[in-house]
């Protein structure tokens, strides 16, 4: 199978598409000290090199991944003539590839007749790891059992801290309470409770999460947080702490500088030896076999030489945690699992509330580098992975009852990410780790990138999908906080098997947590990103709280909200972001786990997913695009599993497809759900025109005779309209007619649920979305008015026609204290804002736009198709209902 995936060159959701800039700058500055690969890790040589221009059809990699080829190879050619270049950029690139299934030895010996070398090999889910020379990547592309290829990329990790939060006045002692040791489980600061979870484990009260693992890929978990030390039950939460970096990858090798390889030139003896690299003496353990590694390590006040020893017959390591030059008087270290010991840098001021000591973990591998031994010294530079963490199982926050999602539960980080951000091949290669060698019942990685073109084809969504059914781990991926416009949502949680979480929030949470009131009692946060896939595919699947109060490590920085009026103590942040709402389902799910297992009811991943989405709980005041399926419920999923209600037979779904680049699909033009984003006159639907889309349905498991299936729509707004039944023979594909009639402007969107009547649970679940969009016309003016409510958005389509030069837009009509911005979304669902700092900041009268212009800006040569202008009022606007006009006009 091929496929056309081009890519957006944007940075969104954990996604630093243009991340890869830092090393350029790096690079270009000389501060970036790398470690030469050993000579057996080298690719072969280069053949010559292919333009990114040269796009063949059906390109396995896409537009993006050619860019990122194309940048990386300019870093190696400037590097490697920069006068007193001390070492050189790679001149390869880390390839991670979607192979056939079954066919991984034929790829791998392809590969081999290349003469290239893979550095990992997953038989089981059809993943290649390898490091091609730039000029032989399209000769890998090509390899027929090649399905698909991602470029290793540095994934930037978002901003989760509430955007201002430091910058506004406080509340005067007018906000909400601050939490505390005597906050109740059930609260708005770590809303649980919206899950249902808070009430399900009051009446099941050993369904805390006890017995099962979550396995935490992200930045880090802080083995030291009081409120992540024991379960429920006493056990020691933190399982095993590792990095999933790997030094042989390209980012990882620029990047992550937790890694010693001491090869064998490095060996040393005690009791005192001089080093080799820098002339000076060290005292050690008296020992022959010993290796000395003198790498800068990215410590959070910045990169420090930090020497470290380890011991070849057992493995042991010494950490000169002091730089005094000796080991003697270091802790003799082990892996984390092995003894759970924890090691400090640094030093603790006693007269603060704060640790400020630092610490680390160690781990051995010597499987990167012929005859090297690789000491990771596992060390937290960001907060993500600990917030995280304590969503998922926090156990006594505050020291009091304050728990997260399953306080019963274990914990194994990953740590795939560092102060500089996340490689792909790290949360690739850590994914399957995770997944298959230590134990984990169910992942959270709420980390991901927002491509352009996001059908849940990439290599590392295909591999996703199978380690899932290989392993039996469900993983769960935050949605993205790309949002609000359509088709926003990210990758790898495009990926069909994973459970892609977006962002809600209720009344009582922008209160606690923002000291901002609102209107509704939930709603879906404007950053969550949003759906359908490129393909119609659905996502996202769930909602789940945004925004909580959690466990951060004691020396970073914490955050709260200035807004509240109070301060959060060492140790808790608040941060906001579909990051947050992915561990709430984990945890959730982990709940769910739990119960199965002492009942002995099965609950593997297609199970999990049927009771989780036949249970969701739809709000119908949100868009079918921004919440899926509904707001995630544990008691109702556990009626489905405990009952074993779950889903019984297969029905697969194909329908028409118009996009800017549907026809790049697996079958141009076609997906999973039907999604239209065309303008009118180009393939689009205009307002009041009336479509016929075919959608076909087939039954692919089940008894061998036809059987009669309910078609519902939710969430629709009167666009759509469907039959009421239908009869599905077994492998038999039959037309269904979906009609769409927007009556106004805007996106349209609804579920077609296909549910046998015969069984509990929904069998299939489709997404309809439409964009019937105004045509702009040059020497006219667009103009509407309306009110936005507090942290609340109103959508507009226009249609911009090409040979544009131009698209002009005007905010105003706006009241005194009004905090209000409009967001521009171009036809691929990707921002048209500017990637300054502050133009996601962009409101009116509120610090004075933060270098971005809110009453008028101009987009120039704006791509033709359907434009999404979305107004949005802050969570600081001193009115709840903010009038204002807005205007568009396009030039020719």
């Amino acid at each position: 199978m091929t496929m056309s995936r081009p890519r957006s060159t944007a940075t969104n959701q954990r996604a630093g598409r243009g991340a890869v800039a830092i090393a350029t700058a790096l690079l270009a500055a000389g501060t970036l000290a790398l470690t030469a690969l050993p000579a057996q890790a080298t690719p072969a040589a280069a053949e010559p090199d292919v333009s990114a221009a040269a796009t063949p059809s059906a390109d396995k990699l896409g537009g993006h991944d050619r860019a990122l080829l194309a940048t990386y190879r300019k870093q190696h050619l400037a590097r490697t003539t920069m006068k007193n270049a001390d070492r050189a950029v790679p001149d390869f690139a880390t390839l991670l590839v979607a192979v056939r299934e079954g066919r991984t030895a034929e790829a791998e010996r392809a590969l081999a007749d290349l003469g290239i070398r893979t550095t990992r090999t997953d038989s089981a889910v059809g993943y290649i790891k390898a490091n091609v020379p730039f000029g032989m990547v399209d000769r890998v592309a090509a390899i027929e059992d090649v399905v698909a290829v991602d470029v290793d990329e540095l994934l930037k990790i978002d901003e989760v801290r509430p955007e201002g939060a430091d910058t506004v006045a406080a509340a005067d002692g007018q906000g909400p309470q601050a939490p505390s040791a005597k906050t109740p489980d059930s609260n708005a600061y770590m809303p649980t409770r919206e899950t249902g979870s808070v009430e399900f484990k009051e009446d099941n009260p050993s369904y805390d999460g006890r017995g099962v693992t979550i396995g935490i890929m992200d930045t880090g978990v802080d083995p030291t947080h009081p409120a992540l030390a024991r379960t429920t039950t006493g056990e020691r939460k933190l399982v095993d702490t590792v990095a999933g970096t790997d030094p042989r990858n390209f980012i990882d090798l620029l990047f992550d500088a937790t890694w010693q390889n001491l090869s064998s030139a490095t060996r040393v003896s005690g009791p005192v030896f001089t080093d080799q690299v820098r002339g000076e003496t060290w005292k050690a353990p008296d020992s022959a076999d010993l290796r000395i590694g003198l790498r800068p390590i990215q410590l959070p006040q910045g990169a420090t030489v930090v020497p470290t020893l380890v011991r070849e017959s057992d493995s042991a390591v010494w950490v000169d945690t002091d730089l005094d030059h000796d080991f003697t008087d270091e802790e003799l270290l082990r892996p984390y699992r092995e003894k759970q010991q924890v090691a400090h840098f640094g030093t603790d001021d006693p007269t603060t509330p704060a640790d400020e000591r630092i610490p680390f973990t160690v781990q051995v591998r010597d499987d990167f580098f012929p005859g090297t031994v690789s000491v990771n010294v596992n060390i937290i530079t960001e907060a993500h992975g600990t917030h995280v963490a304590g969503i998922t199982a926090a156990n006594g926050m505050f020291g009091g009852r304050m728990d997260g999602q399953a306080p019963g539960a274990r914990l194994v980080s990953m740590r795939a990410c560092h102060s500089f951000g996340c490689s792909s091949a790290a949360l690739t290669d850590g994914m399957i780790d995770l997944a298959t060698k230590h134990g984990v019942d169910v992942i959270n990685m709420s980390i991901g990138a927002s491509p352009e073109f996001n059908d849940g084809q990439s290599a590392r969504a295909l591999v996703y999908n199978r380690l899932i059914d290989e392993s039996g781990v469900q993983l769960f991926i935050s949605a993205g906080n790309s949002g609000a416009g359509v088709n926003t949502v990210g990758d790898p949680t495009a990926a069909d098997k994973v459970v892609s979480v977006g962002a809600s929030v209720s009344r009582a949470t922008w209160w606690a947590n923002y000291g901002s009131q609102v209107r509704d009692g939930l709603g879906v946060f404007p950053f969550s990103s949003r759906g359908p896939r490129e393909d119609g595919g659905f996502k996202p699947d769930l909602t789940a709280p945004g925004a909580a109060v959690s466990t951060v490590p004691d020396w970073l920085p914490n955050s709260s909200v200035a807004e509240t009026g109070y301060t959060l103590p060492v140790g808790y942040s608040m941060m906001n972001g579909t990051s947050m709402a992915s561990p709430q389902a984990t945890g959730a799910a982990a709940l769910l786990l739990s119960a199965a297992a002492q009942r002995g009811v099965s609950a593997g991943p297609e199970e999990l997913r049927s009771a989780l989405y036949s249970s969701a709980r739809y709000n119908d005041t949100v868009p079918a695009v921004a919440q899926g399926r509904g707001a995630l419920h544990v008691a109702g999923a556990w009626t489905y599993l405990s009952r074993n209600a779950t889903a019984v037979d297969a029905v697969s779904v194909s329908a028409p497809v118009c996009t800017p680049l549907s026809g790049g699909l697996v079958t141009p033009h076609t997906g999973s759900g039907v999604f239209n984003s065309c303008a009118p006159g180009s393939g689009g639907q205009g307002v009041g025109e009336s479509r016929t889309y075919d959608v076909t349905l087939t039954r692919t498991s089940g008894p061998d005779r036809a059987v009669p299936y309910l078609l519902t729509l939710t969430g629709d707004d009167g666009t759509f309209s469907v039959p009421r039944t239908v009869m599905l023979g077994l492998n038999e594909p039959t037309v269904v007619k979906v009609v769409a009639e927007p009556s106004s402007q805007g996106v349209h969107s609804a579920l077609l649920r296909i549910d046998n009547p015969g069984t509990t649970a929904t069998e299939q679940t489709a997404m309809l979305a439409v964009e019937a969009a105004t045509p702009l016309a040059a020497g006219t003016t667009y103009e509407v008015t309306g009110v936005a409510e507090r942290n609340g958005t109103v959508h507009y389509t226009v249609a911009v026609p090409a040979g544009t030069t131009a698209l002009n837009v005007k905010l105003d009509g706006l009241a005194d204290g009004s905090h209000t911005r409009w967001w521009a979304f171009r036809p691929t669902g990707v921002s048209g804002e500017s990637a300054a700092p502050g133009s996601l900041s962009c409101y009116s009268g509120y610090l004075g736009g933060n270098g971005c212009d809110p009453a008028a800006r101009t987009y120039k040569a704006p791509a033709a198709g359907v434009w999404e202008l979305v107004v949005e009022s802050r969570r600081t606007s001193a009115l709840l209902d903010n009038p204002y006009r807005l205007t568009a006009t396009v030039t020719k």
